[in-house]
């Protein structure tokens, strides 16, 4: 199993110690054909040479630097065809605030090893210092408009397939990735990892949950809950899912969803004035929906 080669690919913008503190836990490992990659998302210089002066220190084998923030999706894109270019077998995609079990990627091999059809698998996900599940696999509503971490620890020890993983904890199969592409970069940030999940799904393939393989995640240390552009994230990309990915009919209501949402924003911002940033953000998400403009979001206050 260990001749597959992997390589593990953080992303850091503005966050060195966050990233640190996940490289000194890839440091106990115990699989032992992987690559560290780090991809610098457009950070300022200082956060760079942070980063210069203790490559060797963390056993970073790659480091690649970005003049500009390309997102999440834009971001990993660079250290997934790094990775191919070097001969991966597997690319997993790990949050630079997460914190990995020894065993993590053991785990997720052997389980991809185990069946030719499990193309995207993730890890059990524990908030931070705790024992408490945000993530045991995800699932997506039927319009195709939203996505739901699990939390139901009673889904057992076995593992489950499920509609997406989430991109804080990833690991991909080099052929999916050869057969559907590269994370769309329109997203920028959240739900890209879904949008691949998806795709990779209808080309034949199963996102797989394995509860062996144990990560704990610093929920949103970068992009925090709540704010502007998380809000307008959310709202645009979740109806962007269902326009790239859905039938006929889910392309259609996603258009209906988005009249609804700006309907109900009207009262909350003559009757609510403590939610009007939260009604801009979700308003403006809707309209550059029905725009056509993706990619970063822009601070217009």
């Amino acid at each position: 199993m260990s001749t597959q080669k992997v390589f593990i690919i953080l992303l850091n913008w503005n966050n060195w110690n966050e990233t640190r503190e996940c490289l000194a836990s890839l440091r106990k490992v115990t699989y032992d054909n992987f690559e560290v990659i780090v991809v610098d998302n457009g950070s300022e210089e200082e956060e760079r040479e942070k980063i210069r002066s203790v490559h060797t220190t963390y056993s970073i084998q790659h480091t690649i630097y970005s003049d500009t923030n390309l997102g999440f999706a834009g971001g990993n894109n660079v250290g997934i065809r790094y990775s191919l270019e070097h001969g991966a077998d597997y690319i997993m995609l790990l949050n630079n605030d997460a914190i990995v079990a020894p065993d993590f990627l053991t785990e997720l091999v052997k389980a991809a090893e185990s069946d030719p059809s499990y193309g995207i698998l993730g890890s059990k996900i524990y908030k931070y210092g705790t024992n408490d599940v945000v993530f045991n696999g995800g699932k997506v509503n039927r319009w195709l408009t939203k996505g739901e971490h699990i939390k139901n620890q009673e889904l057992g020890i076995m593992n489950h397939e499920v509609d997406y993983i989430t991109g804080a904890a990833m690991l991909i199969k080099r052929e999916v990735v050869e057969m559907v592409g590269q994370m769309r970069e329109e997203y920028f940030l959240y739900y890209e990892d879904v949008d691949w999940c998806l795709r990779a799904c209808k080309a034949g393939y199963k996102c797989v949950l394995v509860p062996a393989s144990k990560v704990w995640h610093k929920v949103s240390a970068t992009n925090k809950e709540g704010s502007p552009s998380y809000i307008y994230y959310h709202t645009r990309n979740a109806l962007m899912l269902a326009k790239l990915n859905g039938n006929i009919f889910q392309k259609a209501t996603s258009y209906f969803i988005g009249a609804w949402i700006l309907f109900k924003q009207i009262p909350k911002f003559f009757l609510i004035p403590s939610k009007r940033l939260w009604v801009t953000s979700m308003t403006r998400g809707v309209l550059d929906f029905y725009r056509g403009k993706y990619g970063r979001y822009e601070n217009r206050d």
